[in-house]
């Protein structure tokens, strides 16, 4: 990245010698990462993130699906915002109708109440793979079956297991796919979106015919980079990151536990590993303000939040412990912790310390 933003600006739309050089560059990242997630290069669309591909599958195939007569959407509750909006948009301004599934105590969704959902008219489905919050995954495999045999585009938004997962999308019951290059530790503002060739779908974003014409506008040569880059390191080090991060994740559990009493610790999510991602853990501190935790965590330097990035910066409670139907007393102290390969256990260590003496100090003061 740092080579490709001190050299020439070369366009990948021009034809003289930067422009070629540009357009070789998004080629070598473009077949780079759909080696690794199992699909053809031309089937693999760069986007300025996780939210626009989300909104670019979702308002693309819906689109496409209506001039088949399609107007119905399915989605869960747990969602990411950028789906759940999205989805709320289209039938608000667009007219379409929408079924809004529910999920059980653990964040999952339940395959079969996709199937009954299911309708002649259902245009898209939309579940994620691995919930943000919770580290809940779902059942993507069986859900697209039941969705692709009712000539449903079926879409997953993947930004939280990319990397994690091995992918061989050429295999899956899955018509789009949803991801971010910075959430397995690439540059921000860039993604990819996944379109199965064959996929009803119109494009977002008009103008150019960059990206066969699904994207108009000048591509992120240095974003891009960076994105086949840091997804070639995941793919290398896949082996060794998922136990070590189910270590980190086990073993901030029994450090949190310890400190302030397992009576007083409720894990939110699904219990069992096959089902759960290792790098997100969700806390409920009982009898804490997760306002009044999350405060005193950002000053001993701990970042922590209280559900999505993109809105915890509010007060409000996460839309995903609500749709698991939490006590209020779980869902008014969860916090939500997640690691990477950059942390290590001495960091936990010290970490759990900071967090049993912050716990102790607000209950001690209540």
């Amino acid at each position: 990245m740092v080579e490709l933003m001190q050299g020439p600006g070369g366009n990948g739309s021009s034809v003289h010698a930067y422009g070629r050089a540009a357009k070789s560059r998004i080629s070598r990242a473009r077949d780079s990462i759909s080696a690794a997630i199992g699909c053809k290069p031309g089937e693999l669309m760069f986007t300025s993130g996780g939210t626009e591909s989300n909104n670019t599958a979702l308002i693309g195939a819906a689109t496409a699906q209506r001039k088949k007569g399609r107007s119905h959407i399915v989605t869960s509750a747990a969602e990411h915002h950028a789906v759940l909006h999205t989805c709320e948009w289209l039938r608000d301004e667009e007219n379409f109708e929408l079924t809004i599934l529910p999920v059980d105590e653990y964040g999952s969704v339940d395959p079969n109440q996709v199937a009954d959902a299911l309708r002649p008219d259902t245009a898209l489905v939309s579940i994620m793979h691995g919930n943000n919050e919770v580290g809940t995954l779902q059942r993507i495999g069986d859900i697209g079956e039941a969705v692709q045999a009712i000539g449903a585009v079926f879409h997953v938004d993947a930004v939280q297991t990319l990397g994690l997962i091995r992918y061989e999308l050429s295999r899956m019951p899955v018509d789009l796919m949803s991801f971010s290059a910075h959430k397995i530790g690439g540059p921000q503002g860039v993604g990819a979106l996944y379109i199965a060739a064959g996929t009803p779908f119109e494009p977002l974003i008009h103008g150019g015919s960059q990206e066969r014409k699904r994207r108009a506008g000048t591509e992120n040569v240095a974003g891009i980079a960076g994105f086949a880059a840091a997804l070639d390191i995941c793919v290398n080090e896949r082996e060794k990151k998922q136990p070590y991060l189910d270590k980190l994740r086990k073993k901030w559990v029994e450090l949190l536990q310890a400190g302030i009493g397992s009576e007083l610790i409720v894990i939110n999510g699904h219990p069992d590993p096959t089902f759960q991602l290792p790098h997100i853990v969700n806390v409920s501190f009982l009898g804490l303000q997760t306002e009044s935790m999350l405060m005193n965590l950002d000053m001993a330097g701990i970042a922590a939040a209280s559900g999505s990035a993109c809105t915890s910066g509010s007060l409000e409670k996460s839309h995903v412990l609500k749709a698991m139907n939490l006590s209020p007393e779980r869902l008014d102290s969860a916090v939500r912790f997640s690691f990477g390969l950059g942390n290590t256990l001495e960091e936990l260590e010290d970490a759990a310390r900071a967090v049993v003496a912050i716990a102790d100090r607000i209950r001690n003061k209540g």
